[in-house]
């Protein structure tokens, strides 16, 4: 249980990094396209740096963020597999891996940095986006995040199927 809350915790850091690359140093329309409609229409374009190599900081973070994603399955699935784990413990495994995650996005993302302008995070980055941030925003994404979680049960499972194999 220690591994599967441990790889969790690294997928949340992982989800995090993504978010601080995108908006605080890539700073590029591209990284909004899951954003509120009205936080969309208010971000400019791109945004020029406020120090130089600002922009590949930023890539190299995204670069780690995508690792410590992906790494937490596959420690995941080997602890599991060197412990004998059956199809249904790896499965439970990466589904509260992955619910981990979403559970942060929803709460953390969604509601604290987005909902509530928590620690000032987005007007931080983008004075721009303060005024159209609000309470009014959460849930604003839940049938992506219903399938998300849909998606991810079926992926884990395939997952869960090959690591029995092995």
């Amino acid at each position: 249980m220690i591994v599967t809350i441990l790889c969790g915790l690294l997928m949340m850091a992982g989800l995090f990094l993504m978010l601080l690359s995108g908006v605080g140093f890539i700073q590029d329309i591209k990284f909004f396209g899951s954003a509120p409609k009205e936080v969309r229409d208010v971000v400019p374009v791109s945004k020029p740096e406020r120090f130089r190599g600002q922009h590949t900081v930023g890539w190299v973070m995204a670069v780690i963020s995508v690792i410590m994603l992906l790494a937490a399955p596959v420690i995941g699935a080997a602890d599991g597999i060197q412990a004998g784990f059956g199809f249904w413990q790896h499965f439970i495994r990466f589904n509260v891996m992955w619910l981990m995650m979403k559970a942060f996005d929803i709460i953390f993302f969604d509601w604290v940095l987005l909902c509530n302008a928590g620690f000032n995070f987005f007007p931080g980055f983008y004075p721009e986006t303060k005024p159209v941030l609000g309470h009014y925003l959460f849930g604003y994404n839940y049938k992506t995040h219903l399938a998300h979680i849909i998606g991810g049960a079926a992926v884990w499972a395939v997952l869960a199927w090959i690591c029995t194999l092995l």
